[in-house]
């Protein structure tokens, strides 16, 4: 009796079944399973039958080979975040919302590369009349730099194959095709297919590979999960459009640290470094305003002051609003309900705006007692002292927990001028308010009610 095939495939995981089910066996994932098409069912045959791949052991203390070699971007916010620039054989997965300036960034990218190295640039949205504008616009035309039009990826992947440039960079990723995969452009066996056949291209060539994804409105990479998987370096372009000041944060990165960010300025002739980023969030701020307060927060290896802005109202109707921007909602609300059960804030029956300026988001736990003050100098209408900054996790019980890393987050508070640091722990440095319950601190910061 001839064995049943797998027809069915997980777009999360890439797991593979013999029937459909609402929820993936594998990850758990609701709604992921699809049927595979005839060429996706002949791939995964292929590949499961016997002898068809010959495993290779090697032993654990053999001599490895040298890490791979990498191309300088001409970024250094962006080297920063990669871990180095470029690696070579490397597939890079850039998102972002549109409008938000991937394609300037890519293409001062692909020019610096192209002074070192041949360097490519496929577009499959726009003209090569467009890319060129562009490229005179930020200074990146360079000898090396060659430009294409087109949607085949396997037209792009043998370009890729025939070693002829170092980098290569494909904007976007959704809107190619495979000939033999069913779908439209942009569905998620063509994204799928198309990008495995670009990563396998150029890890067999070791070429680099940027390739550009859209994001949906809730801000993830469209199409399969899958894609992630596929690539070795993730990366979110963040920003608001309207602003000038961009985050670039390493999502996944398999040859770097994905704790770095890099911080970029959108101007009239492209993308620039911040040049000192660390105070670049609370330029503006107006420390006289109830409702604000400031947290040394550490990303990667850099500390940037942050501020976190609150308002509290009184609320006519049955449920109070809850709305944050910039902070983890779920920890929002514990320590609005720390402050109401521990502290007797009336917050049940008022309305509270949490807001984090500047576009930046945080993340980590030791921004919760930035958030209390803010929160507590919003419902006293007492500001905040304005050398004051705040770090520590607040517990369940009204305790405090300290943060890592003090002594960085205090000396880039007393470089910008801030002279105390009010948190938890051990220990008592210069202008440090050592506290460990969430009354004592609001008391220290605001004074008895």
């Amino acid at each position: 009796m001839a064995k049943k095939e797998a027809a069915w495939g997980c777009n999360d995981c890439g797991a593979r079944l013999l029937k459909w089910a609402g929820k993936c066996p594998s990850c758990g994932g609701f709604n992921s399973v699809v049927q595979l098409t005839a060429a996706e069912v002949a791939i995964t045959s292929a590949s499961a039958a016997p002898g068809a791949i010959q495993l290779i052991i090697e032993a654990a203390e053999a001599a490895g080979a040298p890490d791979p070699p990498r191309l300088a971007t001409g970024i250094g916010e962006v080297d920063r975040v990669l871990g180095g620039g470029l690696p070579a054989g490397a597939a890079v997965l850039l998102g972002g919302e549109p409008g938000i300036g991937k394609s300037t960034l890519l293409a001062q990218i692909a020019g610096a590369v192209a002074v070192q190295v041949p360097a490519l640039y496929v577009t499959a949205e726009e003209g090569l009349t467009q890319i060129r504008a562009r490229l005179r616009r930020v200074g990146a035309v360079a000898p090396g730099l060659a430009l294409a039009a087109g949607s085949d990826a396997r037209q792009i992947a043998a370009r890729i194959l025939s070693g002829e440039h170092r980098l290569v960079v494909v904007d976007s990723v959704q809107l190619l095709s495979l000939d033999g995969v069913d779908g439209e452009p942009g569905g998620v066996s063509q994204v799928r297919a198309c990008a495995a056949e670009l990563v396998a291209a150029a890890k067999r060539a070791g070429v680099a590979l940027v390739l550009v994804g859209h994001v949906t409105k809730d801000g993830t990479l469209a199409g399969p999960r899958l894609l992630e998987h596929l690539v070795d370096t993730v990366l979110a372009f963040e920003g608001d459009r309207y602003a000038d000041l961009r985050v670039l944060r390493a999502v996944k990165n398999r040859f770097g640290a994905t704790s770095e960010i890099g911080l970029l300025r959108m101007e009239a002739k492209g993308l620039i470094e911040v040049p000192d980023p660390t105070g670049v969030f609370i330029a503006d701020r107006d420390p006289s305003v109830p409702g604000s307060c400031v947290i040394p927060a550490v990303e990667g290896n850099r500390c940037l002051l942050v501020e976190v802005q609150a308002l509290v109202g009184p609320n006519e109707a049955l449920s109070p609003a809850r709305r944050v921007s910039g902070a983890d909602p779920n920890r929002v609300a514990m320590v609005l309900a720390v402050l109401a059960r521990r502290l007797r804030l009336p917050l049940g029956s008022h309305d509270v705006y949490v807001n984090v300026t500047g576009g930046a988001k945080l993340s980590e736990p030791a921004a919760d007692l930035a958030v209390a003050l803010a929160v507590a100098s919003a419902w006293r209408d007492v500001p905040v002292p304005p050398d004051l900054v705040a770090v520590g996790e607040v517990g369940l019980g009204g305790e405090l927990r300290p943060a890592p890393r003090y002594e960085l987050r205090a000396s880039e508070a007393r470089r910008l001028g801030f002279q105390r640091l009010i948190g938890p722990g051990a220990g008592s440095g210069r202008g440090r308010v050592v506290v460990s319950k969430l009354a004592d601190a609001v008391e220290a910061a605001l004074g008895r009610a």
